[in-house]
C-alpha cells in the first residue's frame, strides 16, 4: 500500500513504513491504496480564529480559548481545548461560559483574521490556480494537474500547502483528499486537528453507508428532523431509495442527496467564486431602542464593513440593514445603489433611513449592516452632481483611513460613533 510521510513527503511503500518514515522518523504517515490517484482536496484550518489569537499569544497556548461576543453573543470559534467542555460554534456565549468557566474569551478582530485568511490563499496559489474559496480559511483545491509541475503527486502537494501554512502563517489546518468536492469537504473533517484523511472510489459508497444523515453537506437541522420523522437517520437508508423518489419528496435537496450517499458529485471547483457579501453585526449587553444609540452602533458597524471591503478588490451594490428583536424575530432591509460603494459614509447613511424607519419604540438585541452584489471596484463611488459634498467626505475617510494604517484602527474616529 503506497504511503506517504507528511513531514518530510517521502513516499514509500506500506511494507517499508508502517511505523515511523524511513527517512525522518515521523510517525505521520498516510496510507491509502488510492493516495496518488486523487487530486480534489478540501482545505480547512482548524479553529482559525483561536488559532491565530493563540498564535499572537503564546501564553494561551494551552489554555481554553473562545472568541466571540459578549454575554449575549454567539460563540465565533472556540480551540479544541474549549471543544472538549462542549464549547461550540454559534453557541450562545452565556452557555459557552457556563460549560468553560474558566475560557479566556476574545473579541472577534476580523480584519486581523482577514489578512491571515490572504496569506494562506496566497500559499494554496502558489501550488495551483484552481482555487475555489468558501471562507477566508476554508478552500476547494484541483490538484489533478500539478504533478508535472512540482514533480509529485498531489497528495504529496497538499502535504506541503499545510506546512507551509503552519510554518508561515502560524496556523494549523487539516486536508481531505477525494475524487469530487463532496467527498473531500467530508474527509477534511474525519481528523481534525491537523489531519489528513482520504475517501477513495472503492469505498465511498460503503464508508457513507454507516454515516449518520448530518453528514450530507447542506442537510441542515430542519432537513434532518424531517428525515428523522420518516424514520430516516442512516445514509444506508437514503441509498435504498430511488432517485426519483428522493426528488419527488424533497426537490432539487433529494436530487443532490441522491447523489451524494452514492459518492457522486460532477461539480468543477470554480476559482475567483464572488463572496456574496460582506457585513458586521454586533449582539447588545442589554436590548436598545434608542435611536441615538443605535445609530452610534450603526455607524461603527459601517466602518467595520468598509475596512474589510478596501482590503478587497470589491465594492457593493446593496447596503443591508439586520436587526434582532427581543423575541428574537429578525427584520432584514435593503437598498441598492445607484454606484457601487466602498465608503462607511455612503453605507451608514443608506443603512440610517432604513433604520429610521424601525425606531419605533422597539427593542432590539443585535443590528448588523452589510454590502452584497459585490462587484470589482473599478468605477466605484463616483463624484456626485445631486451630493456637492460626498467628494469632500470621501476625501476625509481617506485621509481617516491613511492614519489608521499607520497607527492602527482605533487611533481615531468620528464622533457619530463615540458612546
Amino acid at each position: 500500500m503506497a504511503a506517504l510521510c507528511r513531514d518530510c513527503l517521502a513516499i514509500g511503500s506500506g511494507a517499508e513504513a508502517m511505523g515511523r518514515c524511513q527517512g525522518c522518523g515521523s510517525p505521520r504517515l498516510l496510507h491509502h491504496p488510492e493516495l496518488f490517484r486523487l487530486g480534489i482536496a478540501h482545505l480547512d484550518c482548524d479553529a482559525f480564529y483561536a488559532s491565530v489569537e493563540k498564535r499572537d499569544n503564546p501564553s494561551l497556548a494551552d489554555k481554553p480559548v473562545i472568541v466571540g461576543g459578549g454575554q449575549r453573543g454567539v460563540v465565533s470559534a472556540a480551540c479544541y481545548v474549549a471543544r472538549t467542555y462542549g464549547v461550540r460554534s454559534a453557541m450562545p456565549m452565556f452557555k459557552a461560559r457556563k460549560a468553560c468557566p474558566n475560557a479566556v474569551v476574545i473579541k472577534p478582530d476580523m480584519e486581523k483574521y482577514a489578512a491571515a485568511g490572504r496569506q494562506i490563499r496566497a500559499i494554496m496559489k502558489d501550488y495551483t490556480p484552481l482555487v475555489e474559496p468558501l471562507s477566508l480559511d476554508e478552500a476547494f483545491l484541483d490538484l489533478t494537474g500539478t504533478e508535472r509541475l512540482h514533480g509529485q503527486a498531489p497528495a504529496a502537494t497538499a502535504a506541503a500547502i499545510v506546512a507551509r501554512i503552519e510554518a508561515e502563517v502560524g496556523v494549523s489546518a487539516s486536508i481531505g483528499l477525494s475524487y469530487n468536492k463532496s467527498l473531500a469537504k467530508v474527509a477534511s473533517d474525519l481528523d481534525k486537528p491537523r489531519g489528513f484523511a482520504v475517501i477513495g472510489r472503492a469505498e465511498a459508497v460503503t464508508f457513507l453507508a454507516g454515516q449518520p444523515v448530518s453528514i450530507i453537506w447542506g442537510a441542515g437541522k430542519a432537513l434532518q428532523r424531517r428525515l428523522a420523522k420518516e424514520g430516516i437517520t442512516r445514509v444506508v437508508q437514503l441509498q435504498a431509495i430511488e432517485e426519483t423518489d428522493l426528488i419527488a419528496r424533497y426537490g432539487a435537496m433529494g436530487r443532490r442527496m441522491a447523489q451524494f450517499v452514492r459518492g457522486e458529485d460532477s461539480r468543477q471547483i470554480k476559482p475567483n467564486r464572488p463572496n456574496k457579501s460582506i457585513s458586521s453585526e454586533t449582539t447588545f449587553r442589554h436590548d436598545i431602542a434608542d435611536g441615538v444609540e443605535l445609530r452610534k452602533v450603526l455607524w461603527r458597524q459601517a466602518e467595520r464593513v468598509a475596512r474589510r471591503i478596501k482590503v478587497t478588490e470589491l465594492a457593493g451594490t446593496t447596503v443591508v440593514l439586520k436587526l434582532r428583536r427581543a423575541d428574537f424575530r429578525i427584520l432584514t432591509r435593503s437598498r441598492r445603489l445607484p454606484d457601487p460603494t466602498r465608503l462607511a459614509d455612503t453605507i451608514y447613511r443608506q443603512a440610517e433611513e432604513l433604520l429610521g424607519r424601525e425606531v419605533n419604540g422597539t427593542a432590539y438585541r443585535l443590528l448588523g449592516v452589510g454590502l452584497s452584489g459585490l462587484v470589482d471596484a473599478a468605477g466605484a463611488d463616483p463624484l456626485s452632481l445631486a451630493d456637492p459634498e460626498a467628494e469632500r467626505r470621501a476625501d476625509a475617510e481617506r485621509a481617516l483611513d491613511h492614519v489608521r494604517e499607520r497607527f492602527g484602527v482605533e487611533v481615531i474616529g468620528k464622533g457619530r460613533g463615540l458612546r
